[in-house]
This record gives C-alpha cells, structure tokens and sequence, in this order.
C-alpha cells in the first residue's frame, strides 16, 4: 500500500482504469502488457461499459499483440476445444450488449464461420495460420479492430435519405 493521499476522483479514476499485467519464462516476449492500451479503452469508465464491451475491447488489445509478431506469412486464427470445430481465421469480430462476443470467419478450408459466445464462457486461443493462398498480404484484423476503437465516436452517423441534405 502506498502513502500517497488522493482525492475521491483519483481514487475513482484509478479503480475505473484498466489494469494489465503479463509474465512471461521468456523476457524477451513481447506481451500486451507492454503495449499501451488504446485511449478508447480507457476513454469510458469499466463501470460504464458492458460485460461484451469491455470482453470486446481486450481481445482485441490481445489480437493486435499478437499479430504484431507475426511473419508476412500468417494470419491469428482461432482455435476451439471441445468438439470438433476445428479453427477460424478471424476476420471480424463484435458485440452485442449486455453480454455477447462474435468472431467471424472462415474455417481452414474456407467454409465461413461464426462464433457466437457468452463473455461469461469465453476463451479466446490465438493461433498462427499459414495465410490464404495468393498474392495478397497477411490479413491483419486487429489492426483494424484497434483503429475502429480509436475512431472518432462522435462522428455523425452517415445520412440515409437524401431529404437531409438541405
């Protein structure tokens, strides 16, 4: 316990902030502790957030981790226990609140997939696939799914009808 004194809104803000801690055999392993959290994260109090939310918003911090260590050759993949469902290569991924996650994708041999699940069951295990075959690069989704945090979320929504443009 430290001496420091802080005021209610310190002590507020710093219970609210979330917490990250990762311990590797290897040193030399990058982990996510070692990356900043997207101030998008830590823009909403974890008190104000969803279940899904907040589930949503760490697995991508996770993904991109990942991916960041990968080869121009493979892409994150999910891999699934129990049953015989084998992978997905992840190319989506959202929330439906209070308490859903959803990964979509594709199987191994590219029949598309989608993973509907409960953030009081989930269990994300990351996997390095080799990447779709041509000459296209290694898709990076959480790269993506960190820019869609860090977007602007006062943006307008996009206009619908044509009667609004006056």
């Amino acid at each position: 316990m430290d001496n420091q004194i802080k005021t209610a809104a310190e002590a507020a803000e710093a219970d609210a902030l979330p917490r990250l801690h990762e311990v590797h055999s290897d040193p030399t392993q990058r982990n996510a502790a070692q990356q900043p959290v997207p101030k998008s994260v830590t823009d909403t109090p974890v008190t104000k957030k969803s279940p899904a939310q907040w589930a949503y918003e760490r697995v991508v911090v996770y993904l991109k981790n990942f991916e960041e260590q990968l080869d121009s050759e493979h892409e994150v993949a999910m891999g699934f226990v129990g049953g015989n469902a084998g992978v997905l290569r992840i190319e989506g991924m959202g929330y439906f609140d209070p308490d859903i996650v959803t990964f979509y994708g594709a199987d191994g041999d590219g029949t598309r997939m989608q993973l509907v699940q409960h953030v009081s069951q989930l269990n994300v295990a990351l996997r390095a696939l080799p990447k779709a075959t041509g000459p296209a690069p290694a898709n990076r989704i959480g790269f993506r799914l960190i820019q869609d945090l860090e977007a602007d979320r006062a943006a307008a929504p996009p206009k619908t009808d044509s009667s609004q443009d006056a």
